[in-house]
């Protein structure tokens, strides 16, 4: 009995060295890329559910008679985009970047690896956002086809080439803005701005809607049909952005909470920025500015979530919600017709939010030097995308043609562009031959 504790000491003394030992250590490696892959496979989820949320508030921003359009226009983003993105987008954006400017490899991806299959899934879902951002703004007027030539450009080549500027490196290399240490940590700017630049040259080659301003450029309200769907769209867009911002960090690690935490604030921040802002001026206090206010808060905080304190975070969503009011009379002052303020929320908002993770960066407040390398990738989507977006929509205008002609854009989208009707009881289809829209 006496030997009893030295017996006990060396089994622990055994028991430790099996802990660490290779088997053991490989088991846990398993482990870590298990619970890294489910944490980023449901973020992956959310973010695709963010789709819905798009589809639910563009809807619900336009009249009645193109609802159903704005429905197909999402739905078909994340169709027509996940392929291509898949085929052409994921190995342009982090592929082997050996120049710094795209990738050269995982080009229509078939890899052995697990772990590249969770990636792909995950980035596929940021391309599919970034692409439906400019469909509610090109709402009511644009061809069901152009929009999705529009479309597979946008997460094809525009979205994926400013990707592989500041995130590509996945497959070797490092894209030149990521190179000189660009922050944005789940895409103020290589999401929203790139799809909010997308979203402006589309109405700049599109025009205004009908009756949207009057000869003397006068602007005219056109309220949306369903407010009930903006509020339940804002709502589904808040939740989807926990797995957007959450699942950036692509393994699942204590930051997260950090990082959830300050994209609520953010959110919550933009909504009582607005709120107060237009009761400041005295104005009414709007459900459609206050959801997209939120939305603004959450597109500024997306780019330093990781990386500012709380306090920051609130001030950031705060400003954007600010930004969001602001945004919609510049458009209105030089005529363009955004019909959901995409181009305010997720352009203007991105801009503000990345410039604002190198003003709050944790640790090194208004260092000067990082603040100038994002204002330097703010510049380059800005040129990027605004200008190649602005060549496809001209491109396809001079070709297949994008707008429709005044009588379907009269008539609704629904009907002229699907053969469908979302609201029966409010448009008589039987009036109309769906061939050539002549009267019975």
């Amino acid at each position: 009995m006496a030997s009893w504790p030295f017996h006990r000491g060396r089994f622990l003394f055994m028991l430790a060295l099996v802990s660490i030992s290779p088997i053991a250590l490989a088991a846990d490696e398993v482990t870590r890329t298990a619970v890294d892959t489910l944490w980023v496979a449901a973020s992956a989820a959310l973010v695709f559910f963010m789709q819905a949320g798009f589809a639910l508030l563009e809807s619900g921003m336009a009249r009645s008679k193109n609802a159903v359009n704005v429905l197909m226009k999402n739905y078909m983003d994340a169709c027509v985009g996940g392929i291509i993105f898949w085929l052409v987008g994921f190995g342009l954006m982090f592929g082997q970047n050996v120049s710094g400017w795209f990738g050269t490899t995982l080009f229509a991806l078939d890899s052995p690896k697990p772990w590249d299959w969770t990636f792909l899934l995950f980035q596929m879902m940021f391309a599919a956002t970034s692409t439906t951002i400019a469909s509610g703004a090109m709402a009511e007027r644009i061809h069901f086809r152009a929009y999705l030539i529009g479309a597979c450009v946008i997460s094809g080549l525009i979205y994926p080439v400013f990707g592989s500027w500041a995130w590509g490196g996945y497959g070797g290399g490092d894209g030149w803005l990521k190179a000189l240490g660009f922050i944005d940590f789940a895409g103020s700017t290589v999401v929203h701005s790139i799809g909010g630049w997308c979203a402006l040259a589309g109405i700049m080659v599109l025009g205004p809607r009908l009756g949207r301003f009057s000869p003397e450029g006068e602007s005219r309200a056109i309220p949306g049909h369903n407010l009930s769907l903006v509020a339940l769209g804002g709502f589904v867009l808040w939740f989807g952005w926990f797995g957007f911002n959450g699942g950036s960090t692509l393994t699942a690690d204590a930051s997260i909470g950090k990082i959830l935490a300050n994209t609520h604030l953010a959110a919550c921040a933009g909504a009582v920025g607005s709120a107060l802002f237009n009761a400041f001026l005295g104005r009414p206090t709007l459900l459609t500015v206050t959801v997209n206010a939120s939305i603004g808060g959450l597109v500024a905080v997306t780019a330093g979530c990781a990386t500012m304190d709380a306090g920051f975070a609130i001030l950031t969503g705060f400003i954007a919600g600010i930004i969001t009011n602001l945004g919609p009379r510049l458009l209105v002052k030089m005529r363009l017709d955004d019909v959901v303020d995409a181009v305010s929320v997720h352009g203007f908002c991105g801009v503000w939010g990345t410039l604002a993770a190198g003003l709050f960066f944790s640790g090194d407040l208004f260092n000067l030097n990082r603040i100038a390398i994002q204002a330097l990738g703010i510049g380059s989507a800005l040129i990027w995308g605004l200008g190649t977006a602005w060549i496809t929509y001209l491109l396809i205008a001079l070709t297949i043609g994008i707008r429709s002609t005044p009588l379907h854009e009269q008539r609704g989208l629904d009907f002229t562009e699907h053969s469908e009707i979302g609201y029966p009881e409010f448009q008589q289809s039987r009036t109309f031959n769906p061939e050539g829209l002549h009267h019975h």
